[in-house]
């Protein structure tokens, strides 16, 4: 009864504080600033449906993580990316979005913002709202990201816990660093669209989460072998391969935030070039190394180049952008090889190796072939070694960081409410044992719990 007060309370103060709070010199009609410029109605229309698109994404991550798994957890799977979006929202409009996108002074402001909690005072602005909503759907994307690596076997309750940390918290201060006039973008270094600030931060946060949790109940054998565990539908992970591809239409050429930017033809053919160059990699190294092409690999190799192309996207031209893809495709073969062979960690759908390890690639490929025809940005192979430079300390910033803050959240969670559901949950079913309904229920029926001397 006391906790059901207190959220009353608090629910009532944020109202009232909502209902006083000054106005400013903000925008909240949007008057002042279509008179300024009648021409940033064309840009505000790109950009929200730009995050349009870029919102469809989690319905591409839920099902390509659900057909990855097993159908006794594809409600937990659905119901897990939901939550990241719902409580991801939440969560960057409180606190997230400040940190981020904020202002401050000093050395403070090179670390963190400090204004636009809420969206209230001066935050309740059209533009500021419209940067809001940009951002929030990008932050939503790097935290779903962690879903599929830890599928299967993770606590629902200590998931939506870590979900709303990673969006108000963890991503939110990367993103600043980079995004929001921090210490990385003073340093030089360049993101376009999220190959480190959405990708790596997601990826990285995957990692430590799927270390911490453990493997699946037997995914490794006594001498440490991996054992396949297949997804049970491909179909919905293609269709959810694709559904992401679309999605990324928004997330690149989005970038611009102006439609009167004509890059955006160049940054959408890249995206499309890539990601079928990733595609065509990883469906190639499958083919000879098993003797048939792997339908899910080629899926992640698409994604892979998709990942890989989102950083440099803006500022490289269509034939690097073949080249990156088909890198980012046999980096990602080889990189989940490495994650399940010889790190022995779990990762169901290779969330870690598309998003972290592809993530790190894009990020150094800017750095790399930026040509110098966007912004006069140009990379080492055009004679500029500083962006490199800059680059590379971005690369190392964002895993240090990640995996890092990722590492303590999931040993706090592990240690106070706890992380892994347990064994015969795993058996059963997520769907059951945290939900208590099944995704298929006139066609999956949950594995048998054998006891010891059955």
């Amino acid at each position: 009864m006391k906790q059901r007060m207190l959220i009353v309370q608090i629910t009532l103060l944020i109202c009232l504080l909502a209902l006083v709070c000054p106005v400013l010199g903000a925008d909240p009609s949007g008057s002042s600033t279509y008179e300024s410029d009648p021409t940033t109605a064309v840009n505000f229309v790109w950009v929200l449906i730009c995050g349009f698109l870029v919102m469809s994404m989690q319905a591409g991550f839920a099902l390509l993580e659900a057909g990855l798994t097993r159908a006794k957890n594809a409600a937990n799977i659905m119901m897990k990316n939901m939550m990241d979006f719902c409580i991801g929202s939440l969560g960057y409009w409180a606190v997230g979005f400040a940190l981020m996108m904020g202002t401050a002074t000093g050395i403070t402001g090179l670390i963190i913002g400090l204004n636009g909690f809420f969206l209230w005072g001066n935050a309740y602005d059209v533009s500021t709202i419209e940067m809001w909503f940009w951002q929030m759907v990008f932050c939503a994307t790097a935290a779903t990201i962690v879903s599929g690596a830890m599928a299967e076997r993770t606590k629902f309750s200590t998931y939506c816990i870590a979900s709303l940390i990673v969006s108000a918290v963890i991503y939110p201060i990367y993103g600043h660093w980079m995004w929001g006039g921090g210490w990385l973008s003073q340093l030089g270094a360049l993101d376009f669209a999220g190959s480190g600030v959405v990708h790596a931060v997601g990826g990285f946060i995957a990692l430590a989460g799927a270390w911490l949790v453990g493997p699946r109940v037997g995914k490794y054998r006594k001498d440490g072998t991996p054992v396949g565990i297949p997804g049970h539908s491909i179909t919905l992970a293609i269709l959810g391969v694709f559904i992401l591809w679309f999605g990324w239409f928004g997330f690149n050429p989005g970038s611009t935030l102006a439609a009167t930017d004509l890059r955006i033809s160049v940054i959408a053919a890249n995206t499309t070039l890539a990601a079928a160059a990733g595609g065509v990699m990883a469906m190639l190294i499958t083919w000879w190394k098993y003797g048939k092409p792997d339908v899910p690999m080629t899926g992640n190799g698409v994604v892979a180049g998709l990942v890989a192309i989102t950083a440099p996207c803006a500022w490289v031209n269509p034939l690097c952008a073949v080249i990156i893809g088909f890198i980012a495709g046999a980096v990602v073969v080889a990189s989940v090889w490495f994650i399940d062979w010889k790190l022995k960690i779990d990762d169901p759908v290779g969330a870690i190796s598309v998003h972290g390890v592809c993530g790190i690639w894009g990020i150094l490929a800017l750095g790399l072939f930026a040509d110098g025809t966007y912004h006069e940005v140009t990379g080492l192979l055009y004679g500029n070694s500083a962006l490199m430079v800059a680059q590379i300390i971005s690369a190392v910033t964002v895993f240090v960081w990640a995996f890092g803050m990722g590492a303590i959240m999931f040993f706090i969670l592990k240690k106070t409410v706890g992380l892994r559901v347990t064994d015969r949950e795993q058996i059963e079913g997520l769907d059951i044992g945290e939900h208590g309904m099944s995704a298929y229920p006139d066609f999956v029926q949950s594995e048998p719990v054998v006891k010891k001397g059955e």
